[in-house]
């Protein structure tokens, strides 16, 4: 059997239209309902993903692992911020994937949580509302990606991200935006 997960980008908050690092901010729009279906509906336990899955219609529950990258002491600020006063910190952060010169997650511990989660995925659908650094690290894991490429990889508000496959073995599924016509292939 295969699992299959849809992992759906929140809508866009104040931090996502200022560069910002999170700091759990609320949706600025709410989305219009959106028929995804799903065995099992998650959401990440942020105030962002909460609302969007309410607003989609998706009875989503709180599920830790989800949850956005912690940025530690650079939460809420933007990154033209951080980067003027510590472009050494900035630098090392976006260049070495193992550095939290915040003092919160690294990339490599991002990576490795998703990952974990990943590989708990029973067979069937999932829907997950997270945050893009979450849905990067799962496209990273699912192609075999090096970490650095952790930075390549960009998630827009309300994108679909669609992985099918198992533990230790997932194969990423292109799809479309949330507000477009078409749906996922089950």
């Amino acid at each position: 059997m295969t699992s299959r997960v849809v992992l759906l980008c929140h809508a866009a908050t104040s931090a996502t239209r200022r560069a910002a690092f999170p700091a759990d901010e609320p949706v600025e729009t709410d989305p219009a309902p959106l028929p995804l279906r799903a065995d099992t509906y998650l959401t990440a336990p942020e105030t962002s993903c909460r609302q969007t899955a309410t607003a989609l219609g998706l009875p989503a529950t709180v599920h830790e692992a989800l949850r956005d990258c912690d940025f530690g002491a650079w939460r809420g600020r933007t990154l033209d911020d951080v980067t003027t006063s510590s472009p050494e910190d900035v630098g090392r952060w976006l260049t070495d994937p193992s550095a939290n010169p915040h003092g919160g997650e690294s990339t490599l511990d991002l990576l490795d949580r998703v990952g974990a989660w990943l590989d708990t995925l029973s067979d069937g659908r999932t829907v997950a509302v997270t945050h893009p650094a979450v849905v990067k690290a799962a496209v990273v894991r699912a192609i075999l990606a090096t970490p650095r490429s952790f930075w390549r990889i960009d998630v827009p508000p309300l994108s679909q991200t669609m992985l099918s496959g198992r533990a230790g073995r997932w194969t990423l599924r292109l799809g479309s935006a949330a507000g477009a016509t078409t749906r996922p292939t089950p």
